[in-house]
């Protein structure tokens, strides 16, 4: 397997690199880039962005005239909103967002700082996107840990169970509840769950807002613990319902596919406990599927699966960033981010690969060419 994984980390470069080169040409194609959103906030008498763009350029570009407007000026701009501003004035704000290069320049040397994790500062929030990833980081990793784990200890044990008594009553219900959890976003059960917990009309049980209470800092370890979990209950409860179905599913047919198998008619006709062959045979086969998905589960709830959650909740992580990036065009924090989780997601996917191999040694990718 070392040969295999040494070809794996080698492939990531590429890898990484297309998906780099994609996304940075679909967002530059795309309209309403910082320039132009700089512009409009100008347009707009927007006065901390004019004081801002002003005072990196030193002051008052044309000199003599306005920076917003430069009387007499026919030249035609290549930004939506900014004729009749100083051509000047928008060199400066170009100078400014690094748009005064080339895209092709501008990508070699974004990617040059990547490759030593040097991914700038926001263009709006005046912050370096490490700082801003590592203050939403606690948000997104509780959300998408507690979440990952009470899936995982919900749908394996109801999927054994479910495959164990196929076609029971208790199958029967427990898919009518797997069904109601699949065809449920997640954020309707969020906004149930504030209705009837959290002071919306019936219980005033859970908190509304944030990750911890106001008195965070002034309370014992053991309180700031139970604080903690206090806030965590409503968001990962809402995330879990709407996340199981397909696990547990998933969990269920796999093991209904071993069951058949010829070698649990042996090992029963052997003799064996229903409990050995089980959990003894079947369940090792059968959960190599599901066990070598944690990684990548854990990163797609983690980084995508958040974001109305984090908004109803107002829980200021991750997917609440990505998506204020794109709004406002804030490249820095949009491909600072997608670098680095991209480059964590094409690793987990290795880890992955690797915990087949070591939940079946039988795997083994090296000798399948792979």
């Amino acid at each position: 397997m070392l040969a295999y994984s040494l070809r794996r980390l080698l492939l990531i470069v590429p890898t990484l690199f297309g998906i780099m080169v994609v996304n940075f040409i679909i967002v530059q194609a795309a309209p309403g880039g910082p320039v132009e959103q700089a512009i409009a906030k100008l347009q707009g008498l927007d006065v901390e962005a004019t004081a801002r763009v002003s005072g990196a350029s030193g002051g008052e570009v044309s000199g003599t005239k306005s920076p917003a407007r430069a009387g007499g000026s026919s030249q035609q701009s290549k930004y939506r909103g900014a004729q009749g501003l100083d051509p000047e004035f928008i060199k400066e704000i170009e100078r400014q967002f690094g748009f005064d290069k080339p895209a092709h320049e501008r990508f070699m040397l974004m990617m040059n700082n990547y490759v030593r994790f040097d991914f700038g500062d926001s263009f709006f929030r005046d912050r370096s996107v490490i700082d801003l990833v590592i203050d939403k980081m606690p948000v997104s990793i509780s959300l998408g840990l507690w979440t990952t784990l009470l899936v995982y200890m919900i749908s394996i044990p109801l999927g054994v169970a479910k495959a164990v008594r196929d076609g029971s009553r208790f199958d029967i219900w427990s898919s009518a509840v797997v069904i109601i959890g699949n065809a449920v976003p997640s954020f309707l059960f969020a906004i149930l769950l504030i209705v009837v917990f959290a002071g919306g009309r019936y219980f005033d049980w859970f908190p509304l807002r944030g990750l911890t209470s106001d008195n965070f800092d002034s309370l014992s370890n053991l309180g700031k613990v139970t604080d903690y979990f206090w806030h965590m209950v409503l968001p990962v409860l809402s995330m879990v319902i709407g996340g199981f179905a397909g696990l547990t599913m998933l969990t269920k047919n796999s093991f209904l596919d071993e069951i058949n198998k010829q070698y649990v008619i042996t090992a029963r006709s052997k003799g064996l406990t229903e409990n050995r062959v089980l959990y003894g045979h079947v369940f090792r086969n059968a959960m190599l599927i599901v066990v070598a998905g944690f990684p990548g589960a854990f990163v797609g709830i983690l980084f995508t699966g958040a974001l109305l959650t984090e908004i109803i909740f107002s829980l200021d992580g991750l997917g609440l960033l990505g998506f204020e990036a794109a709004i406002n065009r804030d490249y820095p924090v949009m491909f600072g981010t997608l670098y680095f989780f991209t480059l964590l997601g094409l690793l987990l996917n290795l880890l992955g690969d690797l915990m087949y191999h070591f939940i079946d040694p039988r795997i083994d990718f090296e000798k399948r060419g792979a």
